[in-house]
């Protein structure tokens, strides 16, 4: 949760990773409260009440993530109404042209999504979906300490900068800094 606020407030691309990567966690401890509280809220140095809130809001999205069926695989609806929403700021930049260092990283980036697109079992995606998925994809070969060859680091280091660009200018115009 504070890390969550966190990321939410500086960086909404790093929020919606962190929420999935979360997610993750709460299937593989399968859900158990007891086990969120040893693993999850544990390592959070916090007065109790804080420790409280930290439980609240995991067992929360824990609850969510059964009542949305999305328990197994999946993600929530408030994270992919995000990701729709990035979507459209998006497509938005891309057509106000007020931006052109951002639709240059997205030009560089497009071929890597077009590619990773190709690979993906789910078609139909819009760029930016399917730029959260590439990066959560390496992001868990990094957890795995699996070897990642430089190709194709290079690749997924387009949609990454184009993602960190996209986000600074949602935070942005979210709060009135820039106008389409």
């Amino acid at each position: 949760m504070l890390i969550a606020k966190e990321k939410r407030r500086t960086n909404m691309a790093e929020y919606i990773l962190y929420l999935w990567q979360v997610e993750d966690l709460l299937r593989a401890l399968k859900f158990d409260l007891d086990q969120i509280g040893k693993t999850l809220v544990a390592r959070f140095d916090v007065d109790e009440d804080t420790r409280l809130e930290i439980f609240d809001w995991y067992r929360n999205l824990a609850s969510m993530m059964e009542k949305e069926r999305v328990a197994q695989s999946g993600h929530l609806q408030f994270i992919l109404n995000l990701i729709d929403d990035l979507n459209r700021f998006h497509l938005q930049l891309l057509q106000a042209g007020k931006d052109p260092q951002y639709v240059s990283l997205f030009q560089l980036a497009k071929p890597v999504i077009d590619e990773f697109e190709s690979k993906n079992v789910e078609k139909g995606q819009n760029d930016i979906r399917l730029g959260f998925q590439a990066l959560y994809s390496i992001m868990l070969l990094r957890l795995q300490k699996k070897e990642i060859n430089p190709s194709t680091q290079s690749a997924v280091d387009h949609i990454s900068k184009m993602m960190g660009h996209l986000s600074a200018r949602y935070l942005q115009y979210e709060k009135g800094k820039f106008e389409l």
